[in-house]
């Protein structure tokens, strides 16, 4: 095999692999949907809120994920465990947001399940009209300099968000 087709076959491999999804996070943007704008690969926009529920995370060359959610929206709660073990698991590394429309009494009084991470509220939806979102949940994952590296439901059928796609975003742990 000579050196042009080893480079040739190492590309092809590759490509296949992400064209599977073998690479974790790293599915054909194409494939999936989104019930959102799609920022992936770019600078999301800013995160306004409203108010936070408690103290505001710093955030800080640290990753982002926010989740837009409601408390009435069944998928959402469905995914509240996964993203308190995210918060649990890489919380040195990653700030876990959840954003709702909703009135802060409707959110403060939602108990099951309990959300372990930060929250805020967005009455106004300045961030969701922002990200365009048209259905929840919807989930955006934003490296330390803002670039959305990973987006959309967070259930979804081949495309989930799972702790196996956090650790491949994630850079490694130093020590």
């Amino acid at each position: 095999m000579n050196r042009m087709s080893r480079r040739q076959a190492v590309g092809t491999m590759g490509l296949i692999a992400v064209s599977a999804g073998v690479v974790p996070g790293m599915a054909m943007a194409a494939d999936k949907k989104l019930w959102a704008k799609s920022y992936l690969g770019t600078k999301g926009p800013e995160l306004v809120v409203e108010k936070w529920l408690g103290s505001e995370p710093k955030r800080q060359g640290k990753w982002v994920l926010v989740d837009f959610w409601a408390t009435w929206c069944g998928p959402c709660r469905k995914a509240i465990p996964e993203l308190n073990g995210f918060h649990k698991k890489f919380g040195d590394r990653l700030v876990v947001i959840g954003i709702s429309d909703e009135a802060e009494d409707v959110v403060r009084k939602f108990k099951d399940p309990t959300i372990e991470y930060f929250q805020a509220l967005d009455p106004q939806r300045r961030t969701y009209k922002q990200y365009e979102v048209k259905g929840i949940p919807h989930v955006v994952v934003l490296d330390p300099e803002g670039i959305v590296r990973w987006e959309g439901y967070p259930l979804l059928d081949g495309y989930e968000l799972s702790e196996k796609v956090i650790e491949g975003l994630l850079p490694a742990k130093k020590g």
